[in-house]
């Protein structure tokens, strides 16, 4: 029997991903991903977004894998706290955010008191030495209260197009090792 290769489902930050970013060049090269959209990438308010994954979710059948940037991660693990989908096989959260950092954006409504649990599926969590929007040792706390895997990657900024990482082949190596788990 063939196995099913998970749906990768994206999941941005705050105003989304531009096309210069990773994340956005990654789902134009896996045409079977999908891309969770919001009403206001702008302004993102928790519990909106976090049915917004849901609504996704529930729109894919068969194995999916996250593949969150920034305050998407944060989405997932909010999302992962109230809700379950057991085919999810894996997440990438790339560059989660302090939500009491000095830098997390004042427009992003509700993710004040993040929840977090052990996930039940594998979780790598990639963090910045240099990242403006949290630090190693937020991403390490993270890593251990999700029950995940932590890659520290360097001084590679935020982990965004302002980064200047094409395709991101370190990270690229990441998600096909998820994606073939």
């Amino acid at each position: 029997m063939q196995r099913t290769r998970p749906t990768p489902v994206f999941v941005a930050g705050i105003t989304g991903s531009e096309p210069e970013h990773w994340q956005a060049r990654w789902h134009a090269e896996l045409p079977h991903g999908v891309w969770v959209e919001h009403a206001s990438w702008d302004e993102p308010v928790r519990d909106a977004w976090v049915d917004d994954l849901d609504a996704a979710l529930r729109g894919v059948h068969g194995p999916k894998v996250l593949v969150a940037h920034s305050l998407g991660c944060t989405v997932v693990t909010e999302w992962a706290a109230t809700h379950t989908d057991d085919d999810i096989v894996a997440a990438l959260l790339v560059a989660p955010p302090d939500a009491h950092g000095p830098a997390f954006p004042a427009a992003a409504h509700g993710f004040d008191a993040p929840r977090r649990r052990r996930l039940p599926f594998r979780t790598v969590v990639v963090t910045s030495d240099d990242d403006p929007y949290g630090t190693p040792q937020h991403a390490a706390q993270l890593a251990r209260d999700l029950g995940a895997e932590l890659v520290d990657v360097g001084p590679l900024g935020h982990i965004n197009a302002e980064s200047d990482l094409g395709t991101w082949p370190q990270g690229r190596a990441l998600l096909a090792e998820l994606l073939d788990g």
